[in-house]
């Protein structure tokens, strides 16, 4: 048997790159947007991604039906916008071509494999020390992209690791092929369950639901288009108030089908606690009919299915999870404050983007893709503006030698 190690082993036994640009910990889209940036700004970047492609959320861990929630005009990276010819609403692959597309313009190529296990900043050295599993890189810039979403949250609920048959979060799930003639139970429901939910309709599944839902579109329009350009003009309360209103209209009462609506409006949800407003796709439609139905909360998983809150009990073959993602920063970023213990930044949007001692961070906005392109453009110009700083000073250090 091999001697154990210890994280001072795997140190040393670790090779050492010098970096003379940032290193990006995430090859996702906000990594890339980072990257695009900073290459606008002539610096060039290093990112390290954990797995073997771009945007590996969207390659590896979503759903087949799976489409943006936005127009597209709201969800392209900076500088390079989507094929004209790519629908309103992008499919996955769609957008995963996208995501390809702009790392080859941009001449973007992360180092792949590279699991980020530390990554601390070195006082003595004014160098941050980033280590994988078999490298250190050694930077003036850190940034942080791995992003909301880079661990499946799996909920604390008593009975679940007792129920016999398949547990899977959506991360997991692809379409309902499998799911065949069983009964399923959803729990949660963001958009993610929601969209099984509809993919799932024939197969019997059984959501929770206690969600905002509005209509993706209002009059032929984008519900977020309207909003942001109602925004221009008007307060989020009226903005908020006036999208609740045209939710009724168009969707009509939801309480009756076990939907109640928060007092906050959707907006106002979203920024202060994180929530996205789930945008319906075809699922209410079903929920009406009684093909989708909708329970209230879970009380405890038993061995042949679910008590709910309401004191009902139910029979279900298999369980999927869709409560969201994590953060995983913390296990790995040490000796910085700047992200509360959830792996959040402590400051909200627009002021979460920059820490200390060259400390960047891009994807931890909960504003989406727009959010991402807001903050990469910020970083790149600190960047570019500080490494100019450090080449004027070490210009003027060789001059003063003569």
């Amino acid at each position: 048997m091999p001697p154990p190690t210890n994280e001072a082993d795997d140190t040393a036994r670790a090779s050492c790159m010098l970096v003379p640009g940032p290193v990006i910990v995430g090859a996702g889209p906000s990594g890339l947007a980072v990257a695009a940036c900073l290459k606008i700004n002539n610096v060039s970047s290093l990112i390290l991604e954990r797995s073997s492609c771009l945007a590996s959320l969207w390659q590896d861990r979503t759903y087949d039906r799976l489409k943006l929630h936005l127009p597209k005009h709201f969800c392209h990276l900076p500088f390079l916008n989507f094929p004209p010819n790519f629908p309103t609403y992008p499919t996955r692959d769609q957008f995963v071509a996208y995501v390809e597309s702009y790392a080859r313009h941009f001449s973007i190529r992360p180092r792949f494999g590279q699991t980020v296990v530390r990554a601390e900043f070195d006082p003595a050295a004014g160098l941050w020390r980033v280590q994988s599993q078999d490298c250190i890189y050694l930077t003036s810039f850190l940034v942080v992209a791995s992003g909301e979403n880079a661990e499946p949250v799996i909920p604390e609920i008593t009975g679940l690791d007792a129920f016999p048959g398949p547990v899977i979060h959506t991360c997991a799930y692809k379409s309902g092929l499998g799911f065949r003639g069983q009964r399923v139970l959803v729990l949660g429901c963001g958009n993610s369950g929601m969209e099984v939910s509809l993919d799932l309709c024939r197969y019997n599944a059984i959501p929770l639901m206690v969600v905002h839902i509005l209509p993706r579109d209002v009059f032929g329009i984008s519900t977020f288009a309207l909003a942001m350009a109602l925004l221009k003009w008007l307060p989020l309360r009226l903005v908020d108030k006036f999208l609740l209103v045209m939710a009724t209209l168009t969707l009509g009462q939801t309480e009756g089908f076990g939907l109640p609506r928060p007092k906050i409006g959707p907006i106002g949800l979203k920024n202060a606690t994180g929530k996205t407003p789930v945008l319906d796709v075809g699922a209410f439609a079903l929920i009406k009919s009684g093909k989708i139905k909708v329970m209230k909360g879970v009380r405890e998983i038993t061995k042949r299915g679910a008590k709910f809150m309401d004191g009902q009990e139910k029979e279900f073959d298999s369980i999927i999870l869709a409560t969201g993602y994590k953060s995983n920063v913390a296990s790995w970023l040490k000796g910085s404050d700047f992200f509360t213990e959830d792996g959040m930044p402590k400051a909200s949007f627009p002021n979460g983007w920059m820490g200390n001692d060259g400390l960047y961070v891009v994807g931890f906005t909960r504003q989406g893709i727009l959010g991402t392109s807001s903050d990469a453009l910020k970083i790149a110009a600190d960047i570019a503006h500080k490494l100019r700083i450090m080449k004027g000073c070490r210009s003027s250090t060789r001059k003063s030698r003569y």
